[in-house]
């Protein structure tokens, strides 16, 4: 697409003086043939954010394009589960998993999500068992659901302990041991990392240091799942960007709920 400017002149006749009734106005639209504007960069002007100049210079540099891993079959060993790392598996020939795929390049986030390329003839074993375990779904979506509905039930009881005995918060914290019990693929509350530990782990993170540091009581005392739990959510990268110091925390605590106390 070649560039256009317009070039605005008069036209004017020797013996006249007055601009306005002798003078002809002129509009000439001048072509630069030799300068274009790519399709990509239309394309970005769009998007009219900081990833958008990232992504721009990234084609600029000719450095958008990955290097694509071959496909993983069933003599494949699997990846390093829950090591912060977000991985996303397609096959190069589904439709399906290629628009989620196409978003991600649109993004920018080729640095940010890992692509782990599968052989859907010829499948590993631990991707159904680990990845997409298809036979146990609806039971973990239900198990999910319950979980969620729980927080709220959760956060009530141990706000609660706070005015009386710490120990009033133990059958909350053993309904949290009892459900990660469930599921000894992993040790998150469905097996994999999802939106329930999400849920839970901003609230626990607070009420462990609390409840020691005031109330005497060590909610990991007698519960070893919740302890390999807040173990594996502290290797977790997007939460640890997140967290605050435990003092921080028991002191705003301190101050929030000093009249129960």
């Amino acid at each position: 697409m070649a560039s256009l400017k317009l070039k605005v002149s008069y036209s004017c006749s020797n013996n006249n003086t007055t601009l306005s009734s002798f003078c002809k106005k002129v509009v000439t639209q001048i072509r630069f043939p030799n300068t274009t504007i790519s399709p990509p960069k239309l394309q970005l002007q769009t998007l009219g954010n900081a990833r958008a100049k990232v992504l721009s210079a990234k084609i600029e540099a000719g450095t958008v394009n990955e290097v694509l891993p071959p496909p993983l079959d069933s003599t494949s060993e699997p990846p390093q589960f829950f090591d912060g790392t977000t991985r996303l598996y397609i096959s190069y020939t589904c439709p399906f998993a290629q628009r989620v795929w196409i978003t991600r390049n649109c993004k920018g986030l080729q640095d940010k999500i890992k692509l782990v390329i599968l052989d859907r003839e010829n499948r590993p074993a631990w991707y159904k068992e680990k990845i997409n375990s298809a036979d146990k779904d609806p039971e973990k979506k239900e198990f999910a659901e319950e979980l969620l509905s729980y927080t709220h039930t959760f956060n009530k009881a141990v706000f609660s302990s706070f005015e009386r005995d710490g120990n009033e918060a133990g059958a909350a914290f053993g309904y949290i041991e009892t459900a990660l019990s469930k599921f000894e693929d992993e040790p998150f509350f469905l097996g994999q990392f999802s939106l329930v530990d999400i849920a839970y782990a901003p609230f626990i993170e607070r009420f462990q240091p609390f409840l020691l540091d005031v109330k005497k009581y060590d909610i990991i005392a007698g519960r070893p799942k919740l302890v390999a739990w807040i173990k594996e959510m502290d290797k977790n990268d997007a939460y640890k960007q997140t967290r605050r110091e435990p003092k921080e925390l028991v002191e705003i605590y301190k101050k929030r709920f000093s009249t129960l106390l």
